[in-house]
C-alpha cells in the first residue's frame, strides 16, 4: 500500500513498515510502497523497535507527509589497523 493509505488507516501513530518499493535520487531514498507490520501505542516501544530494525524494515510516524531517507556514505577502515606495519 502507499504511504497516504497508511496515514489514513493509522492517523498520528508510529508504524513498523517493510519497504516494498522505493527509488533513490540525489542521496535520498523515496519510499513508494510499504507493508504495515505493526502500529504502536507507546512511543518508547516504537523507539525500541526502530533500534532493532534492519534492512528494509523501519518505524515511522504517520504525521510525516512522505517517507524520505537521507543516504549517507560511510567511510572507514577496512580490516584492522596494525601500527607495526607502516
Amino acid at each position: 500500500m502507499n504511504w497516504n493509505e497508511v496515514r489514513k488507516i493509522y492517523p498520528d501513530r508510529f508504524v513498523k513498515l517493510r519497504i516494498l518499493k522505493s527509488r533513490i535520487e540525489n542521496q535520498v531514498r523515496y519510499v513508494e510502497e510499504v507493508a504495515v507490520i505493526q502500529d504502536f501505542d507507546d512511543e518508547k516501544e516504537a523507539t525500541r523497535e526502530l533500534v532493532r530494525s534492519k534492512n528494509d524494515i523501519l518505524v515511522y510516524h504517520t504525521g510525516k507527509e512522505k517517507i524520505e531517507i537521507q543516504i549517507k556514505q560511510l567511510f572507514g577502515f577496512r580490516g584492522q589497523y596494525d601500527k607495526n606495519r607502516v
